[in-house]
């Protein structure tokens, strides 16, 4: 969320969320629980602390007001990340006959441009591109979904490029 609050923006993202199912690993699910738990946290300490000294001054001042902005973002990154757990599944590998077949979770040695790169497909909020994982609503995340080591997979678009599947393995 940016650092001023906009509260369209906010309605926007929590639209967002509302209805998006996010796929998370077990770490992502344990890290959004442990950010979702510092954020409530932050909050009571801002509200139980702070804002009772605000609110025995005599006139409003700038503090207040500024208390009141971090007050609101802090209600409305909570509540984002309260329909994210919301919506959370879990991404599990596939049983062992589907194992092939690359889907979410999956590390992928795939072979662009003459070169060897590992990804692992994750869901769109644990997406790092610097460390290979790419989502899969990524246009690389999305054209490799389905498919099998063996096989090549074109993209289209700006960024045109064969990726070569070598192999498909999901971690226990």
């Amino acid at each position: 969320m940016p650092p001023y609050f906009d509260s369209t923006a906010a309605l926007a993202i929590n639209n967002w969320t509302l209805d998006k199912r996010f796929f998370l690993s077990p770490e992502g699910l344990t890290r959004i629980k442990q950010e979702y738990e510092n954020f409530k946290r932050l909050k009571f300490l801002k509200t139980s602390n702070e804002l009772p000294q605000m609110m025995e001054s005599e006139d409003l001042n700038a503090d207040y007001l500024v208390m009141q902005e971090d007050i609101s973002l802090l209600e409305a990154k909570i509540a984002e990340m309260e329909a994210v757990l919301k919506n959370a599944r879990l991404i599990k590998a596939p049983p062992k006959e589907m194992q092939d077949i690359i889907d979410l979770g999956a590390l992928v040695a795939v072979e662009v441009n003459g070169q060897k790169v590992e990804l692992q497909l994750v869901g769109c909020l644990e997406a790092d591109p610097d460390t290979g994982k790419i989502s899969n609503e990524s246009p690389v995340g999305k054209a490799l979904l389905g498919h099998r080591a063996g096989e090549e997979v074109a993209l289209a678009g700006q960024n045109k490029a064969v990726y070569k599947i070598k192999a498909v393995k999901y971690q226990a």
